[in-house]
């Protein structure tokens, strides 16, 4: 395989034209009807945190006020003003792409942004929570690299029939309670 080149005839992608601007110049647009939860929003800032911004927040530029607005991205634009860490380790600088449209294609836009997204499917999610238990993580530690509850990754393990995980194993776990799993993942945290 050879290695990336930068197309002139894909520039019209704006992907192709990121911009790294500050903070300060980006600003929430007024229409979007997009919520993300705590639990979500704290996720996010786990994900730039460790993986950085590996997409850019999508804006249009309001040269009157000599500023961009956002049209996809507030959820990670607002991770960067929350939180002092990410944004002095990118100096203040938000990465974006601009669209040159109209505020209803700007609103359209946002709509097909956010629910082009879909949702992670519960089997999926079950079958990847295994299989992260096969490879050797933790319950605290899949809780906290997938910003999950312990609720929620009982649920997982009970979708996939959980007691499959251990049919190969020469031995049988027996069924947790609730609070055995709290207890246990309060446990894993404070050791790890």
């Amino acid at each position: 395989m050879s290695a990336a080149v930068s197309l002139p005839d894909l520039n019209h992608n704006p992907v192709a034209n990121v911009i790294w601007v500050p903070l300060e110049k980006v600003f929430a647009n007024n229409y979007n009807p997009n919520a993300v939860a705590t639990t979500e929003m704290r996720l996010l800032y786990l994900s730039i945190k460790k993986d950085g911004f590996t997409q850019p927040v999508v804006t249009i530029r309001d040269a009157a006020q000599d500023r961009w607005v956002i049209v996809d991205g507030f959820h990670r634009y607002s991770v960067m003003k929350r939180y002092r860490d990410l944004y002095e380790r990118n100096r203040g600088l938000l990465p974006i792409v601009v669209l040159n449209k109209g505020l209803n294609d700007r609103m359209a836009s946002t709509i097909r942004h956010n629910r082009a997204r879909g949702k992670h499917s519960v089997d999926g999610m079950a079958n990847l929570v295994i299989s992260m238990l096969k490879n050797g993580w933790t319950d605290a530690r899949i809780c906290d690299e997938l910003g999950l509850e312990k609720e929620e990754l009982i649920r997982l393990k009970h979708v996939t029939g959980y007691a499959r995980f251990f049919a190969e194993a020469s031995y049988s776990r027996a069924q947790e309670s609730h609070m055995q799993i709290a207890s246990r993942l309060k446990h894993e945290r404070a050791t790890s």
